[in-house]
């Protein structure tokens, strides 16, 4: 029987974690994250219509691109974070940061597509109410309906990224020393 988590450090994700000294382990952890696994799927299943980048182009496609731009510099950003204040020292850390920044990102290009669509609208209208109403249309398309969709689509990639991150990139630290604080000594369990 499993018992009972009584202290913070007893639920799940917890445990301290440390990079893994391979390289090829970052690598994979990339990749793997980039390639969502629904994602994929679809991809296989059913295939795009247009390969060619531009407005044509299939949406899976383009989330794809944007995964495997977003995976490494979501490390980059964890590395420099954890180089300056050590943090996060967890699976669970890790997974979390991707996850906001993850539905950050989500939140900033479902934005920015909908200026986009708004602002092309006003020359492909033939009148100034025209190009208005398809401006309107456009942002409660793309920015009222279509952000929400958005944002749970980048949550979930980037929890999917997150995961392989934290148990490809990341191993449990060893028990012992720990990196010195003010005011405490430097073995664990003080």
């Amino acid at each position: 029987m499993i018992g009972l988590p009584e202290r913070p450090e007893d639920f799940p994700g917890q445990q301290r974690v440390a990079w893994r000294p391979e390289p090829q382990r970052l690598v994979l952890a990339v990749v793997a994250g980039a390639l969502w696994p629904p994602l994929v799927l679809t991809l296989l299943i059913w295939r795009p219509k247009n390969w060619l980048p531009g407005l044509e182009m299939d949406w899976r496609l383009t989330v794809l691109f944007v995964g495997a731009v977003a995976v490494p510099a979501g490390l980059s950003l964890l590395a420099r974070e954890r180089k300056r204040n050590g943090r996060p020292s967890t699976r669970l850390g890790v997974v979390w940061r991707f996850m906001f920044y993850g539905g950050l990102l989500a939140v900033a290009l479902g934005a920015v597509l909908a200026l986009i669509q708004a602002v092309l609208q006003w020359f492909s209208a033939a009148s100034f109410g025209e190009g208005l109403g398809g401006s309107e249309t456009s942002l409660l398309i793309y920015g009222v309906g279509g952000l929400p969709f958005a944002v749970l689509i980048g949550v979930a990639y980037a929890l999917w990224a997150g995961l392989c991150v934290a148990f490809i990139a990341f191993s449990p630290q060893p028990e012992g020393r720990v990196r010195r604080r003010v005011g405490r000594s430097g073995i664990a369990g003080d």
